[in-house]
């Protein structure tokens, strides 16, 4: 016989309660740990690009995590990992046809941001 509380994560409204704790907690992690795969990218692309694959891939990675260790979600493992990869196909149109604001920052490490600020002022 199930419990309520079973009951409520499996069917009802905490269903995926597993896998929002798990994927913003290795989101977390990585933020207060500096483990950074922007960091790693940055060796073979542009800081922009690898900002966004670094943050795609992150999310990806904590999705399939948090996706195989929730019940609930398990099943959906598969679409949730193809589902993140398949947006990244429209990355060279966008780079190739989007003009992209100079006052726009990509979000990425906090020291390679000051460190990309200072060398733009310096030039």
């Amino acid at each position: 016989m199930e419990t309520i509380a079973a009951l409520a994560m499996e069917q009802g409204p905490l269903r995926g309660f597993i896998f929002g704790f798990v994927h913003v907690g290795i989101l977390i992690t990585g933020y207060y740990t500096g483990w950074s795969i922007n960091r790693l990218l940055k060796t073979t692309t542009n800081g922009r690009i690898a900002g966004i694959l670094g943050a795609v891939i992150a999310h990806i990675c904590a999705d399939l995590i948090a996706s195989l260790l929730d019940p609930t979600m398990r099943s959906a493992s598969l679409g949730i990992v193809l589902g993140g990869l398949l947006p990244l196909l429209i990355i060279p149109l966008l780079e190739k046809y989007v003009n992209k604001s100079d006052a726009h920052i990509m979000v990425g490490d906090h020291e390679d941001i000051e460190k990309d600020l200072n060398s733009q002022h310096t030039q």
